[in-house]
């Protein structure tokens, strides 16, 4: 059995990533998943999450916001909205909407609204983590 499998990351904007890789591990909505070679078939939605994914030996990490993932024995296609690397990560940028985000959340609000704003701090604050944990 091979110990790699294919695996493509698509983001609205961009091919991510595709290339063979040994592990796959993904926040999903129940909770971290781990992904070798023959997994089991899966489809699951992703939230705004952490990935990472080892190709030779080392690993690479991303943040993700919302998506789906499938699982096949042999290969793995993620769909997500945006995927960047620590180092794409604009930070300054990043904590700007993060306070855009937490002043909206301040204001008197549609349910709508609140929802919205509360994806749009999660992204934030998410590209924050991944680009402070990873990316120094």
């Amino acid at each position: 059995m091979s110990k790699t499998f294919h695996l493509e990351i698509i983001a609205s904007d961009r091919v991510f990533f595709e290339g063979e890789t040994e592990h796959l591990v993904i926040t999903a909505i129940d909770g971290l998943i781990g992904i070798m070679a023959g997994h089991e078939p899966l489809v699951t939605a992703l939230p705004t999450g952490e990935l990472k994914y080892m190709v030779d030996g080392k690993w690479k990490y991303a943040a993700i916001s919302e998506g789906f993932i499938e699982v096949m024995p042999d290969h793995a296609i993620i769909l997500a909205d945006t995927c960047e690397l620590p180092e794409e990560i604009d930070v300054k940028r990043a904590e700007e909407a993060r306070a855009r985000a937490e002043e909206r959340l301040r204001q008197k609000q549609s349910i709508k609204e609140y929802y919205q704003t509360q994806a749009a701090l999660n992204r934030a604050m998410n590209r924050l983590k991944l680009s402070q944990k990873h990316f120094k």
